[in-house]
């Protein structure tokens, strides 16, 4: 329901009556435009308007031009004569009349030449020409029908469809016929006369039914008869025609029989050349050139300029369980190379469909046959076997993965199946990487989160278990450590970096996994050399942990350590003695799960591994990082701590090389880099131009200096006095329009109210009429 119409009020209706005077004399009618003050020199324009006349005159021209339009719109009533040269009064009518016969002519002609490939040939069917043949009858092959070349005769079409000469049931009968019929029996009736036509057409059906079935016995006869003559052709005897044993083939010789073998024999290949050592170290020499260049470019975040690659970077060991071969050794996990294997089995593996499929292949078997049971499987599901094996090859990698992790969380961690499995793992990687990555992602993405959820409630996280350390470890392993940004591998050193500095270290097992994990990260970096703070910071706090006076320090303790208090001392020795039974070891792994220390001549032995562990790490960071303008600030503290609370005195005689070969490599560092000083550059100067002279008007307005500015200046103040003026006429078209159709709903409207009205009128003069019936009817 929309507004009802406004009512106009008196002075419009004055207004319209008045002349254009008479509105100019009123002053309710002139609007003056005022103002602020007066400008010497300046033309003023439109001081005064009169708005209602403007008002008016828009209005009364879009009623005359754009209600007409929307009044029209959508409407297909116009009739328009598109005929040639008809609005053209210049053309005489008979010339009008022979233009039009030739373009119909034309354009007749173009549509029969269409498909005309030639006209200089003359198209033929069986030597007769397409054009002059005005008739085709097509060969009826079947067997319900007429053999006459499919013709229908023509009292049976005559009866069916009638019309014709041929005389039909509805035809009408000549005088002659009509006498001849009433001399004989009486007419007979439609219904007799189709029964009879039916009748003939049945019988004419089986007549050449019958004559097609003796067409094919005698064709059977000749047939027969034609292969009697071919038997004495050929000069076949009857003992050899009746005869059903087959002829004995001659027995070959020797000879035939090893010429056909050496027919079947598989022919030699040709091989390629034969490479001298020369060229096969210069082949060489180039590989390692080109894989240098491109780790060298993926680690300064250049684009690859082809498809990504491959992994290149072979593993030289399948598993390395200690995360150095200096730091970690242990008998139980020797290292493993990739594995050469025999395909050829007399057994057959289908790929798994679920994690318990898999768990259910391999229950039960030693660690060297599940591996050899993975890769029969990855050998008898190859991609090239079939369309769906590449998804069943990916599917078997998640499915390792998460063996893999149950391995290292039972009760008695059976690394020796993980050893074993990690070159198929390595394997399946290398065939679908982008798969492989995105399940690396996956397991370290849930690690991560858990992780950052134990810090946001209570703020702070224990330290990864085995689990998660063996995950990070086969990242280092299956993706490449050197690169700028890597989807895997950077997840993975921020994962680490963040263990370190949110896990706090309230235990000797804590300290064991802070230092396989700095162990994990001065791997991730060894190429690159990437600096890590936290690794150092984690050092330098694992060193505090073995100060036993924590006094006077002379550095700074970061969290997640203490300077004192609590946990703070959990490398200091309980016995100093201790140190004389010690030998140095590798920190096991097992330590990680459950470490038992039964006596604390045990507690004092892991304390001095950790010790050396440390110190060994430390070492590998000088080493690393000796290059950096920074690297004696970095170490500082690190040689402040070694030099006045872990003096070479007080330290085990069997950690003295290493405390000070760290402290050589801390103190030869060059003395220009005491200071952080950038490179100095000559300052870039100030791009000067030419001044530009513009001419100024005493009224603050500037104007260019050439004509040309001038005049593209003029145009762009005209162009936007027009576009504002459209875009203000265009709103008041819309307004218009608007009112428009609001007026029309709203007639809409009250003529339906209108009509409504007289409706319930008319039935309440029914509905009284009725009433007062029923009560003179009652009386």
């Amino acid at each position: 329901m929309g507004k009802a119409p406004k009512k106009r009020s008196l002075a419009d209706k004055v207004r319209k009556t008045k002349t254009n005077a008479a509105i100019k004399n009123n002053p309710f009618e002139v609007k003056i435009n005022r103002k602020k003050f007066d400008v010497l020199g300046r033309k003023t324009k439109h001081d005064v308007g009169l708005p209602g006349v403007s008002r008016s005159k828009a209005i009364n021209k879009r009623k005359e031009t754009l209600l007409k339009e929307y009044k029209q719109k959508n409407k297909a009533s116009k009739f328009v004569d598109r005929r040639l040269g008809e609005y053209d009064a210049k053309i005489a009518p008979e010339d009008k009349i022979l233009q039009r016969f030739a373009l119909e002519r034309q354009r007749i002609h173009e549509k029969k030449d269409m498909y005309n490939l030639n006209e200089e040939e003359e198209l033929t069917h069986y030597g007769q020409s397409l054009a002059e043949m005005e008739k085709f009858n097509d060969m009826v092959n079947s067997d319900d029908e007429s053999e006459e070349k499919g013709l229908l005769s023509a009292e049976l079409t005559a009866s069916h469809f009638g019309g014709g000469g041929g005389g039909g049931l509805l035809r009408k009968k000549t005088s002659g016929e009509q006498q001849q019929e009433d001399g004989n029996q009486r007419a007979k009736s439609r219904q007799e006369l189709i029964e009879e036509l039916i009748q003939k057409s049945k019988q004419e059906k089986r007549e050449r039914q019958v004559r097609k079935e003796e067409a094919q016995e005698l064709t059977e006869k000749l047939d027969q008869e034609w292969k009697s003559i071919q038997a004495l052709m050929v000069k076949k005897t009857a003992k050899a025609e009746h005869t059903d044993k087959p002829e004995e083939k001659p027995k070959l010789d020797e000879y035939d029989m090893m010429v056909r073998e050496l027919g079947f024999e598989m022919k030699a290949q040709p091989s390629e050349k034969m490479k001298t050592p020369e060229e096969l170290a210069k082949e060489e020499k180039e590989k390692l050139q080109k894989l240098e260049a491109d780790r060298l470019r993926r680690m300064m975040g250049e684009e690859e300029e082809t498809k990504a690659q491959s992994q290149t970077r072979i593993k030289t060991s399948a598993w390395n369980l200690f995360l150095s071969p200096l730091i970690f050794s242990d008998p139980f996990f020797p290292l493993v190379g990739f594995l050469f294997y025999n395909f050829i089995k007399f057994f057959f593996f289908l790929a798994p469909e679920s994690y318990e499929d898999l768990k259910d292949l391999l229950c039960g078997h030693t660690p060297e046959n599940q591996r050899l049971i993975v890769a029969r499987t990855q050998k008898c599901n190859h991609p090239s076997l079939a369309v769906g094996n590449k998804l069943k090859l990916q599917k078997l990698f998640g499915f390792l993965l998460e063996y893999i992790g149950e391995l290292a969380l039972r009760t008695s961690p059976e690394l020796t199946a993980v050893d074993k499995l990690l070159p198929e793992l390595y394997a399946l990687c290398q065939m679908s990487p982008e798969a492989a990555a995105a399940a690396v992602q996956l397991v370290l993405a849930d690690a991560a989160h858990s992780m950052e959820e134990q810090i946001e409630v209570k703020g702070h996280a224990p330290f990864p278990t085995l689990d998660s350390l063996i995950y990070l470890k086969l990242t280092a392993l299956l993706f490449p450590t050197s690169d700028f940004r890597h989807p895997v591998t950077t997840p993975a050193l921020l994962y680490i970096s963040l263990a370190l500095t949110k896990c706090p270290v309230r235990s000797l097992q804590d300290a064991t996994a802070g230092l396989l994990l700095c162990c994990l990260a001065v791997e991730y970096v060894s190429f690159s050399k990437r600096f890590l703070p936290e690794l150092i910071n984690f050092l330098t706090g694992s060193l505090h942990l073995a100060v036993r006076d924590k006094t006077s320090l002379g550095y700074t303790v970061a969290p997640p350590f203490r300077r004192a208090g609590k946990c703070s001392d959990l490398l200091v020795l309980s016995d100093p003695e201790s140190c004389r039974s010690w030998r140095k070891k590798p920190l096991p792994l097992s330590a990680t799960r459950c470490l038992e220390l039964k006596s604390d001549l045990d507690r004092d032995h892991h304390r001095l591994t950790c010790l050396s562990v440390c110190l060994d790490l430390v070492k590998r960071c000088c080493l690393l990082y000796n290059d950096l303008p920074s690297f004696s600030h970095i170490f500082q503290p690190v040689g402040s701590l070694l030099s006045k609370h872990l003096s070479i005195q007080t330290i085990v005689c069997l950690l003295q090389e290493l405390h000070r070969e760290i402290m050589d490599a801390i103190s030869s560092a060059p003395t220009t880099h005491r200071r952080l000083v950038f490179n100095k550059k000559k300052p870039i100067p100030l791009k000067l131009l030419t001044p530009k002279i513009v001419e100024v008007l005493d009224y603050g307005k500037k104007r260019g200096c050439t004509r040309e500015e001038r005049e593209k200046e003029r145009l762009k103040h005209k162009y936007k006095k027009e576009f504002k003026g459209a875009l203000r006429e265009i709103r008041k078209d819309s307004r218009f329009l608007a009112r428009e159709k609001l007026n029309e709903v709203m007639n809409r409207d009250a003529e339906r109210k209108r009509k409504v009205k007289e409706l319930f009128g008319s039935l309440a003069t029914q509905e009284g009429e009725w009433k007062a019936l029923k009560k003179r009817k009652r009386k």
